[in-house]
């Protein structure tokens, strides 16, 4: 089976030429064309991770007589060990069979669905969901996208952390809204810093996001932590946007403490999905939890923005919508169990490799998530000026593909993606290990 074959369903690269058409606005008849591309989403796009990928791919060569591996970006879907649960495809089969999912669903979405969402979220929390509180989404993409439309006016900035998953960086500037970054420290278990946040405030600031379980650091932030960021929010009179789309891939010791637990302190707003937990990216279903118990999101309009802007947007499948019920409900959580101690053993294959990689360490093992963040000792490798540097050799050298940090917003780091099958985690670490050797200073003893 070829690479591109083994991994249909990835960015790969194909090392085909394809031709390029001629740009022209006026034909051979002398007709002069009255339209051409926006390039609203210009800078936009510049900031995903697609563009990073596409030029990294663009590195490798046939010439190597190496498989490409991508470890840039995740999607463990495409690997046997990581599909989905029974339950979850049963509860689809049952829906395309049944015909009820066949209809156009209401901007919101279906209310069976919109209700299971509500009590899947609620476990302990002490102010409760009901249907009326959840909007579905396709996927959580879609959900920045809604809430950052939502939020978008004339000055407006936004507080994101540094390092991020890009594409909040991407809808921010496509919607208009400044970005202001705050750091997570490394040295704090990548915790947010909370001083950095006031600083970089101001009267035109809407709200603050939060990743948890963080992607990419793999931390999961503590009760008091998150209490603090609660109140931070409420001090700065904004909301709390919170990333929970990895709430079912955690497999350290610390549990999951979902933001919604402080509304009562300041509106929290979650995102969420089953993308990650599932391993299903391609169903595209998500929601966005409005917990407002002191009813701030529909004085000031939010609520009322959020559902207008999903008036629309495409709706996600009603068959997904429909199965999701069954889906949140009959999952045994032995399936999330399996998957996480296949993460834990990858994470601990790599920290065991880096042992013997030192200009690649890891300060902080993660505890959640499909990554694995690394730091780089440049001043041991010659002739690698940063990250980026270092992961353009790596692909053109050995046809292994890693994220450089930069990409996050972490200079001279890099992720190296864990949701894969641990064989080609170790031809991957391997490769590294002797790009590594090949670059690293040589020391002479007079």
């Amino acid at each position: 089976m070829s690479n591109e074959e083994a991994h249909a369903n990835l960015v790969v690269p194909a090392f085909k030429t394809e031709k390029v058409a001629k740009t022209q606005t006026q034909n051979s008849q002398g007709t002069v064309w009255r339209f051409s591309g926006t390039d609203k989403a210009a800078k936009a796009s510049t900031l995903t991770l697609r563009g990073v990928i596409y030029m990294l791919f663009d590195n490798c060569s046939r010439d190597v007589k190496k498989t490409v591996l991508p470890l840039g970006h995740g999607d463990p879907s495409v690997y046997p060990c990581f599909r989905t649960c029974i339950e979850a495809e049963d509860a689809v089969v049952n829906v395309l069979r049944s015909g009820k999912g066949n209809s156009y669903a209401p901007g919101a979405g279906i209310l069976p669905a919109r209700r299971a969402v509500a009590e899947y979220l609620n476990g302990d929390l002490p102010n409760k969901l009901t249907a009326d509180d959840i909007l579905l989404t396709a996927g959580c993409n879609q959900g920045v996208e809604i809430v950052f439309e939502s939020l978008a006016r004339p000055n407006a900035n936004i507080l994101l952390p540094r390092p991020v998953f890009p594409n909040y960086d991407a809808r921010a500037a496509y919607s208009g809204l400044e970005v202001r970054k705050f750091d997570l420290l490394p040295e704090k278990e990548w915790e947010i810093d909370l001083q950095g946040i006031e600083a970089i405030a101001d009267e035109n600031t809407v709200a603050i996001v939060v990743i948890n379980p963080n992607n990419p650091c793999g931390n999961v932030y503590s009760h008091h932590h998150l209490q603090k960021v609660a109140e931070t929010a409420r001090k700065l009179g904004i909301m709390v946007i919170t990333d929970e789309v990895y709430n079912q891939t955690i497999f350290g010791d610390n549990p999951l403490v979902p933001m919604a637990k402080f509304a009562s302190i300041v509106p929290v707003l979650t995102l969420g999905g089953i993308s990650k937990g599932w391993v299903v990216p391609g169903w595209k279903i998500g929601w966005i939890a409005l917990n407002d118990p002191e009813g701030v999101f529909a004085s000031t309009n939010v609520a009322q923005s959020i559902r207008q802007n999903l008036e629309i947007t495409p709706d996600p499948s009603t068959i997904i919508q429909a199965a999701l019920p069954e889906i949140l409900e009959k999952t045994d959580k032995s399936f999330f169990a399996k998957k996480n101690k296949i993460l834990k053993h990858n994470v601990d294959l790599v920290c065991h490799w880096l042992k013997d990689i030192p200009c690649v360490t890891c300060p902080k093992k993660p505890e959640s998530c499909t990554y694995l963040l690394t730091k780089l000792e440049l001043s041991l490798l010659e002739d690698i000026k940063d990250d980026t540097d270092f992961c353009v050799k790596l692909a053109r050298e050995e046809n292994l593909v890693f994220l450089p940090g930069e990409a996050l917003g972490l200079k001279n780091w890099m992720r190296i993606t864990i949701g894969v099958d641990a064989h080609m985690l170790e031809d991957a670490l391997e490769r590294l290990k002797g790009f590594c050797i090949r670059h690293a200073k040589k020391t002479y003893i007079n």
